[in-house]
């Protein structure tokens, strides 16, 4: 995370349309793309302050309509609401004199996040509130959009990616993820022949891992969802899936240790019935479609992080050498899982959304 005093941050809050004072501000470190910031009025949070990061997000202007625009939605019965706060020159961000691009919001306090859960209970208040959020925004106009990144979770590109990177790796890499290589094609011929067409477009989250999911501190109930840099036009599979790789398996992403990554059926049952509560906006298709979201999701996030490793290490933040190939290898080892339960996921969806 870049380094600013309190005296510069305080000074970016000026620009905004906020009572004046010296405010307390403290670093988010959860964060690995933007610079977060909570800024307090003495002992109580009150703001997100946010540096986007425009390298990753090449069109800022885009991204803070679309969030504007879902804000417009997104409020509600069962839904925590949270509003931009406007600079004094008008707008939805303030743009520093070097070009840094800085947005003001709304602090829920008394609120957390997991990234992890085995509890029945966060799985079920996941599932209520990301079918809620959806719900929501079939408001919107989808012409209101813009792709923040675009083919985010295109199949196509990430394997044309992933050929480039075979074509120019080290050989002894190569080697040593041979078996992620093998498992990348194998799947890859099953995703690449999925049809999509029949689904509808829908404006989605498209990261809803659980750690983007708001919770009460007091009660644990889902309060609403963050980080909506990715929002943007896509199929709900792709919410249903990131949210199943996160909720159902209680390992960490990069777990080395394949005995504790595990597709644990009575989290999964929780979060499809919280599903069901906000659901009846799912179509017939979507719904039978849902199963191979919760394969799918996994290994993009694999396939990117392999192709990574490929490619050494230039996108993804690394602690060792091969941790982007510990991550490629424990995603694909819930892919696996997730493809053996097929079967066992259309019948849950069948039962609880058919």
């Amino acid at each position: 995370m870049s380094t600013y005093s309190s005296e510069e941050l305080n000074e970016l809050l000026g620009h905004f349309s906020l009572p004046q004072m010296e405010y307390l501000i403290k670093p988010l470190t959860d964060g690995l793309i933007n610079d977060t910031f909570l800024v307090f009025d003495a002992a109580t949070p009150l703001y997100i302050l946010q540096r986007v990061n425009h390298l990753v997000f090449t069109d800022v202007k885009g991204l803070m309509n679309n969030i504007q625009q879902a804000f417009k939605y997104l409020k509600g019965d069962d839904y925590t609401r949270i509003t931009l706060v406007s600079p004094k020159t008008g707008g939805s961000h303030y743009i520093s004199p070097i070009g840094n691009h800085w947005r003001v919001m709304t602090y829920i306090n008394g609120s957390t996040a997991y990234n992890t859960t085995e509890d029945s209970n966060i799985a079920f208040q996941a599932g209520r509130v990301i079918a809620k959020f959806n719900s929501l925004l079939q408001q919107a106009d989808l012409e209101d959009y813009v792709d923040t990144i675009p083919r985010f979770h295109d199949i196509t590109l990430r394997q044309d990616q992933y050929k480039s990177a075979i074509k120019t790796a080290p050989p002894e890499k190569l080697e040593i993820a041979e078996k992620a290589i093998v498992f990348t094609n194998e799947v890859l011929e099953k995703l690449t022949a999925l049809d999509l067409k029949n689904l509808p477009v829908r404006v989605c989250h498209n990261d809803t891992k659980l750690n983007n999911i708001l919770f009460s501190k007091e009660t644990k109930k889902a309060l609403c969802l963050i980080d909506l840099d990715t929002l943007m036009k896509g199929y709900f599979l792709y919410d249903f899936g990131d949210a199943v790789r996160t909720i159902a398996n209680t390992a960490a992403e990069d777990e080395q240790d394949h005995n504790k990554i595990v597709f644990d059926k009575n989290l999964f049952e929780a979060f499809i019935d919280g599903l069901a509560i906000n659901g009846s906006f799912l179509t017939k298709n979507e719904v039978q479609m849902l199963p191979w979201g919760a394969v799918l999701m996994p290994f993009l996030h694999g396939i990117r992080a392999l192709t990574d490793y490929l490619n050494n290490n230039i996108y993804y933040k690394v602690a060792y050498e091969n941790q982007n190939l510990d991550r490629s290898l424990s995603l694909y080892n819930f892919t696996q899982k997730a493809l053996s339960h097929i079967d066992y996921m259309e019948s849950v969806l069948k039962e609880k959304l058919g």
